[in-house]
């Protein structure tokens, strides 16, 4: 099987099997963060393309300071904030297992191995996401990113689905010690 029939099935699957979810918690996240509780934000693609990523909100403004919201700890931690990125998938500019989606300004800092990574569809879980998630360097993630790529198999997909399903339930590697969200990446020195 192709990776992108996978791709498409794999989201079409799981759009209809947890759509009334979807929506439910996407509710809850507009109540808990008294907006829009869906999360539009552009990162870079395959080849340095920018789009658009979806996500359910887990922030939320308090006088002008974001903060995780107390629904978006709980999706963040079971990762289900990701779940509309399975609409990602079903447009064609994401993979269910692929490099993590970067924001702008990180392509520009990307040098030498670190580049590989374009070459393939970002993913909603990846290589990296499963050796350590949030709670690794930059440098280990792009390691991890670059491994998968010159690695990519069906075989490595299933294995970092499986193990995906393994960190979710166990909540490892949400975040850095003491930190709710990741560190800038501000390229390699």
């Amino acid at each position: 099987m192709s990776k992108t029939l996978f791709d498409i099935l794999f989201a079409i699957v799981g759009l209809c099997l947890l759509g009334w979810f979807l929506i439910l918690c996407w509710l809850l996240a507009s109540i808990d963060t008294k907006s829009n509780g869906l999360f539009i934000h552009k990162r870079i693609g395959q080849f340095g393309k920018p789009f658009n990523i979806y996500k359910l909100k887990s922030m939320k403004e308090v006088n002008g300071v974001k903060t995780i919201s107390r629904f978006g700890i709980f999706i963040r931690k079971t990762k289900i904030d990701e779940l509309p990125l399975l609409f990602n998938v079903l447009i064609g500019n994401m993979s269910v297992v692929g490099p993590r989606h970067d924001v702008p300004g990180y392509y520009d800092k990307l040098q030498g191995e670190e580049r590989k990574i374009l070459e393939v569809k970002p993913g909603i879980t990846g290589w990296a996401q499963v050796n350590g998630r949030n709670a690794i360097s930059w440098n280990q993630k792009f390691d991890y990113d670059v491994w998968y790529v010159d690695n990519l198999s069906f075989l490595v997909d299933l294995k970092i689905l499986f193990l995906t399903i393994k960190k979710v339930v166990a909540s490892e590697g949400i975040s850095s010690e003491g930190k709710a969200i990741t560190e800038y990446f501000k390229g390699n020195v």
